[in-house]
């Protein structure tokens, strides 16, 4: 069900009839459609209530009394201003996890009961799913029909998941040679400290909160100080489904204060993070170099998406397109480099720029919209660095280019032909709505091609053939390979990735792993001769 939902924006556009009507829905301009199905304009929230940390169940100011402003990046304006959590501001969440996990009821409540809060908490996101698609819309910029129709209901999905596996999770009794009853016990790993990133800040949330709770371990969690609204304001739900003071911990600041802080922190038993490969070799270091706690790291990729020589064209096109393109580009695993055999390249580059010069670019909150704007500045202008090298290099700019606008973080949906390897837009992660089409020969060729980057995240296979797909899916060096299809994010379907894409896995059972301890106890058998 998740899977289908959160792929159901590419469902529709691989239907030629619901393509062609949401493509005419747009009006040209500067060659690229804007506005969108209509000018019915989703009203975002006008009051944000949550700015503040949650720590030990309250939400209180930072201890420096500072704050700093989370924008729109529609507009570039201040939505509203948050309170900026630094070392001290973690000393209180962490020592009040630590808490919450050696004195207070979480870990020795009956899973089933656990269980229970997360199903209400799933319950409570479910109902207040619009105010929360929208507030999502407004401080990231997605398109709010992304947020709402397959965000939402993934998050939801997720935490029923994760609820579902609360009280199923056990040891095992294991043989011995000898007279011994040994047994296995599966315990949490005490307080986890999360730092999640800004392009799918709910989502992500959901990722590393579910596990963690199901398998009763305490949290403090660091948001992305671009997009920390949402979490706040799921924080306040989970105290509404019951959740105990202390067990969920949320700081909003900066990753060289608050982040570092949390990663190094002596009182944290394992840290999982979610962002660029940069930043996750720091905070590995910084775990080890404290008290060697374990990490769990999801990074950066440049995921080969392949383009076989009997692949239906127009389909392929479509799915590309979604594979790069979805979510402004700002996907770890987007489909950044296209790779397309040359017999059909040219009918593939063709129709990938009518496609990218149709994408509906506008105010996300407009129906039909597919495009939003970057999520910041910052962001906004690497992108538009990326696009100068392409431009410099030999490859040939086909269409875009340009920002989109002239206000906010919008860029031009942008497609690069002939290019090459050693090309910065072909190594580099760009996280932008930038396509780069690269030309093929031999299966082998490719497999070389597409396994030679530092990144090992995803993949994605476009062909009729099954000889070719069982090649390629074994052949690949990634964590995830789509056949046919791209960005199918199941519940129960691990994620992560390979070399320097990251440790671990998130998601289904995989993910439980990297919260739990395992305990061997042994115990004499008085009589030996019963064995």
């Amino acid at each position: 069900m998740a899977a289908r939902r959160l792929s159901s924006l590419l469902s529709r556009s691989l239907s030629s009839g619901s393509a062609s009507k949401l493509l005419s829905q747009g009006r040209s301009v500067s060659r690229f459609s804007t506005a969108a199905a209509s000018e019915e304009l989703i009203t975002p929230p006008v009051h944000i209530e949550y700015t503040k940390h949650l720590i030990n169940g309250q939400f209180v100011d930072s201890a420096s009394g500072k704050t700093f402003p989370t924008y729109d990046p529609r507009t570039a304006e201040v939505i509203a201003h948050v309170a900026e959590g630094d070392a001290e501001d973690i000393d209180r969440a962490v020592a009040a996890a630590r808490k919450a996990f050696d004195e207070g009821p979480w870990p020795k409540m009956s899973a089933y009961e656990r269980s229970r809060i997360l199903l209400r908490f799933a319950d409570l996101v479910e109902k207040h799913s619009d105010e929360l698609a929208a507030l999502e819309t407004w401080n990231n910029g997605k398109p709010f029909e992304q947020a709402a129709h397959s965000e939402l209901p993934m998050l939801v999905r997720l935490f029923r998941y994760y609820a579902g596996w609360a009280d199923k999770i056990h040891g095992l009794t294991v043989p011995a040679d000898g007279p011994y009853h040994v047994q296995t016990l599966h315990e949490p790993i005490g307080v986890a400290g999360q730092i999640i990133p800004w392009n799918f800040p709910l989502l992500m949330f959901t990722w590393k909160v579910g596990p963690a709770l199901a398998c009763g371990n305490t949290i403090v969690l660091k948001t992305a100080e671009q997009t920390p609204l949402t979490a706040l304001y799921v924080a306040k739900l989970f105290q509404e489904a019951g959740l105990p003071p202390g067990v969920l911990n949320i700081v909003s600041g900066y990753g060289p204060t608050a982040g570092a802080a949390l990663a190094s922190h002596m009182d944290v038993d394992k840290v999982a993070f979610t962002g660029s490969t940069d930043t996750g070799k720091i905070i590995l270091e910084l775990a080890a170099k404290s008290n060697l706690k374990p990490a769990t790291l999801e990074l950066g990729g440049k995921s080969p998406f392949i383009i076989c020589e009997d692949a239906d064209i127009d389909r392929a096109v479509e799915l590309a397109h979604f594979a790069l393109f979805f979510n402004q580009g700002q996907c770890c695993c987007a489909g950044s480099r296209t790779f397309v055999h040359e017999r059909v390249y040219d009918e593939f580059l063709e129709k990938a720029k009518a496609r990218a010069l149709k994408r509906i670019v506008g105010d996300p909150f407009k129906k039909g919209v597919e495009q939003g704007p970057q999520i910041d500045s910052e962001q906004f202008q690497k992108v538009l660095r990326y696009i100068k090298s392409g431009i410099e290099s030999t490859a040939t700019l086909e269409c875009g280019g340009e920002r989109f606008g002239s206000k906010g973080y919008f860029i031009q949906p942008t497609v690069f032909s002939n290019v090459q390897d050693d090309m910065l837009i072909a190594q580099d992660e760009i996280f932008g709505p930038v396509q780069s089409i690269l030309k093929f020969k031999e299966l082998d060729e490719v497999v070389r091609r597409a396994n030679a980057t530092r990144y090992g995240l995803a993949a994605g296979v476009f062909t009729r053939n099954i000889d070719t797909a069982n090649t390629l899916t074994r052949a690949l060096r990634a964590g995830t390979v789509w056949v046919n299809c791209f960005d199918v994010f199941d519940a129960a379907i691990p994620f992560g990735g390979y070399k320097m894409s990251g440790i671990g896995r998130e998601k289904g059972i995989y993910s439980l792993h990297n919260y739990l301890q395992v305990k061997a106890v042994v115990t004499p058998l008085k009589n030996p001769a019963w064995l």
